[in-house]
C-alpha cells in the first residue's frame, strides 16, 4: 500500500467573488509548486458558469499534506474561504491522526485504500 494522500474538495463560489477566484488560484498554485516538493498534484477545475470549483490534490504522505495545510492557513485561508464555500471534502489514503484533525473542520470524509497500485 501507498503513503500517498489524495483529496477532492468540491466548492461553490461565493456570491460576488467570481472575479477574485482566478488571481487567488494562480497565486496558490505558484506558491504550492515553488514551496512544497511533497505536493504531487494540485489542480483546480471550474464549471462553465464559474459558480462551482473542484480541487484535486495529491501529496507524498501525511507530512507533506500537513506542510501544505500550514502554508494554506498562514497565507491563503482567509481569502480562500471568502471566495469559496466548501461543500464536499473527500480524503483518500492513510491520513495520520494529525491530518484527520486538521481537516475535520471542513467536514472531511476519509477512505482507506483496500486494493490497487500507484506507478
Amino acid at each position: 500500500m501507498s503513503d500517498i494522500i489524495e483529496w477532492v474538495l468540491e466548492m461553490k463560489v461565493q456570491d460576488g467573488q467570481a472575479d477574485k477566484v482566478q488571481p487567488l488560484l494562480d497565486e496558490m498554485v505558484a506558491a504550492t509548486k515553488a514551496d512544497e516538493p511533497g505536493a504531487l498534484v494540485y489542480e483546480y477545475y471550474m464549471d462553465v458558469a464559474k459558480s462551482r470549483c473542484t480541487v484535486i490534490e495529491r501529496y507524498a504522505d501525511s507530512d507533506a499534506a500537513m506542510v501544505h495545510l500550514g502554508n494554506f492557513g498562514a497565507r491563503f485561508a482567509d481569502r480562500f474561504l471568502a471566495a469559496f464555500a466548501p461543500e464536499r471534502f473527500t480524503v483518500y489514503g492513510p491520513a495520520s491522526d494529525q491530518l484527520r484533525a486538521a481537516v475535520a473542520g471542513f467536514g472531511a470524509v476519509h477512505f482507506g485504500q483496500v486494493a490497487g497500485f500507484c506507478r
